[in-house]
């Protein structure tokens, strides 16, 4: 593994910025989705794989400590989402229609550990606005972790699409002599 020039490093940081920013975007206006993986997002179209992995794991632990404590517990879910969207990118750059099957792919594993740790650990209630849907389809009869899984993979889904295409709209607005120092760097291929 190469060493990361000052150029990646900055990039990562403002990568784990935005996923800071748009979790508290969410947080604050009680959406149902989390906006908390543009910059996982756009760092897996840039980077790849191991390194998508970064931003999650400092926005995740910058949320839980200063203003989300719930953000700790849903870490491993920022990690899988940032490899599975490295691995997405890595083999090809999803477009249109092909947004809506990649989100998916990137957004299944994550759901099944987001799932259980809101069901197992906090029992559905957490500070997100989709607790609000689960509490919902509970109070409707259904089970609490079924309740949990359906809203979760709905949230998750839909989260990764809007961030997926949002991340792909910004891609090309990236200075092209940012492009080509990325791309001058052997081991972060990237999908420019």
């Amino acid at each position: 593994m190469k060493k990361m020039t000052v150029l990646q490093l900055c990039l990562l940081a403002l990568a784990a910025a935005l996923n800071t920013a748009g979790a508290s975007i969410a947080l604050a206006l009680r959406l149902p989705i989390y906006l908390d993986t543009l910059g996982t997002m756009l760092a897996a179209a840039l980077f790849g794989p191991f390194w998508a992995m970064v931003p999650g794991l400092i926005s995740g632990l910058f949320c839980g400590i200063t203003s989300d404590i719930y953000a700790l517990y849903y870490i491993p879910v920022q990690l899988i989402t940032g490899f599975a969207a490295g691995l997405v990118f890595k083999r090809f750059t999803p477009k249109g229609r092909k947004i809506l099957p990649a989100s998916l792919f990137v957004s299944l594993p994550g759901t099944a550990v987001s799932a259980s740790v809101t069901a197992l650990l906090f029992g559905g209630i957490t500070s997100s606005g989709s607790t609000l849907l689960v509490q919902l389809l509970h109070g409707m009869g259904a089970n609490l972790t079924l309740s949990v899984f359906l809203v979760q993979a709905a949230t998750d889904y839909a989260d990764r699409a809007i961030v997926m295409a949002a991340a792909l709209a910004v891609l090309p607005l990236l200075p092209g002599s940012v492009k080509y120092l990325l791309q001058k760097g052997d081991g972060h291929r990237g999908t420019l």
